[in-house]
């Protein structure tokens, strides 16, 4: 075999990766949902408020969404593969380390150390799309990753709802985290190509300047869009399980059997969306009508769930959760394509790194004032829903206004900065 093809094939191959990627996120997501599953057990065990409990879900968005950036940074610097890996270690122990936790204050350090372990997750893995993923398959690999990290809070809500319901809180949380330790051993194995390292002579980043991404403004485009998103997306993983065992009367089984089943159709609509791009790309149509048109339509859909599922009867509220959670599957796989379509790859991580810390701002913001408006309402979600709602205008503008034509970035050359 010729010296160049042995080498290609000792690479791992791209959708290996890309499952690779996709199974983390997948553990990411149910160790992040956890708390939402628990919530009702958790709060009573520990006496906690609506407000007390939202202060909880944002101690893990504080670190997660202020250390984007730096982590994308890092990312370029030291390698997606290593930070991904250490990720993964950290918030695995953080989720084991919960279910031995005795006080409030041990439960915000953890999961303070829960985000700073996850925020590791989106830069990589967009820089190791661009970098190893070819070009008209980064649809379908962006849609499998989708389905991943939303199949994730399906899965761990009904098993751990179950499994909650029967052993309590605690053991669910230890052993969710030894389990997600097991996944550091085939990404142990895994050999990436070379990617683009910031310094280094010759790379794509170290032409491009952190100075001339944050110019850009399909960034904050993206960064409002994913702001608007994130705030519904976020509010339903942190309150759907306590509105519909304390506002609408489920049990817990009752509750995870309804809340899963709604994760699994978003899960579902994103992998097919992922595929449908990707068809729709290779058939010539525009890169930018098959991102942006999903995008606005799982805004006005969420404008519509939100305001309706707090006053509808039962069945109306379900109605829109599951329509919700389709429309918000059917555009997700774009939040991340759009940054590797447009930036490429000396550019993502750190993209990603700023679009990603906007788009998580909810997680601070919405998921702590959300408890802080249940408790002045004396337990009404309505309040809630309503601004989760309204917040959904602020997307449309992002997506269908700010957001430019999605094509690469022609970035200014500089000189490369020499090795000595």
């Amino acid at each position: 075999m010729p010296r160049d093809s042995a080498a290609r094939a000792a690479y791992t191959r791209p959708f290996v990766i890309v499952g690779l990627i996709a199974a983390s996120l997948f553990i990411n997501y149910i160790d992040r949902g956890n708390l939402a599953t628990g919530a009702k057990q958790i709060s009573a065990d520990l006496n906690l408020s609506a407000t007390a409990y939202g202060t909880l879900l944002a101690a893990f968005y504080f670190s997660y969404t202020l250390l984007q950036v730096p982590m994308g940074m890092l990312a370029d610097r030291w390698g997606a593969k290593q930070v991904l890996g250490l990720g993964a270690l950290i918030w695995s122990l953080s989720t084991l380390l919960t279910g031995f936790a005795t006080t409030y204050a041990e439960l915000i350090a953890l999961r303070f150390l829960l985000g700073l372990g996850e925020c590791v997750a989106f830069t990589t893995a967009s820089k190791l799309i661009a970098v190893n993923v070819p070009r008209d398959r980064v649809g379908l690999a962006n849609g499998i990753i989708s389905f991943g990290y939303m199949v994730g809070p399906a899965v761990g809500t009904l098993l751990g709802g179950v499994l909650m319901a029967h052993w309590g809180w605690r053991p669910v949380f230890v052993a969710f985290g030894l389990v997600s330790l097991l996944w550091l051993l085939p990404w142990s194995r895994v050999r990436l190509r070379p990617e683009p390292r910031a310094g280094e002579a010759g790379s794509t980043d170290a032409i491009v300047p952190f100075g001339q991404i944050v110019r850009q403004r399909a960034l904050w485009g993206a960064a409002l869009g994913h702001f608007a998103g994130n705030w519904n997306w976020y509010f339903v993983l942190g309150y759907l399980p306590m509105y519909l065992e304390k506002a609408r009367g489920f049990d817990k089984v009752q509750m995870a059997e309804v809340a899963s089943a709604a994760y699994l159709l978003n899960a579902l609509a994103a992998l097919f969306a992922g595929w449908a791009i990707g068809k729709l790309m290779a058939l010539g149509h525009s890169t930018t009508l098959v991102c942006k048109v999903p995008l606005a339509l799982a805004q006005v859909v969420g404008l519509v769930a939100m305001l309706g599922m707090p006053v509808l009867p039962i069945t109306g509220c379900l109605a829109c959760l599951f329509a919700y959670e389709v429309a918000l599957g059917l555009s997700s796989p774009q939040y991340f394509m759009i940054p590797q379509l447009i930036a490429g790859p000396g550019a993502v991580a750190r993209w990603v790194g700023v679009q990603n810390m906007m788009g998580n701002l909810p997680g601070i913001i919405g998921m702590f004032y959300a408890g802080v408006l249940i408790d002045a309402s004396g337990g009404s979600y309505f309040t809630a829903f309503l601004v989760a709602g309204l917040i959904n205008v602020l997307g449309l503008i992002g997506w269908t206004v700010i957001l430019p034509r999605i094509e690469p970035i022609i970035w200014k050359p500089v000189r490369a900065v020499r090795r000595a």
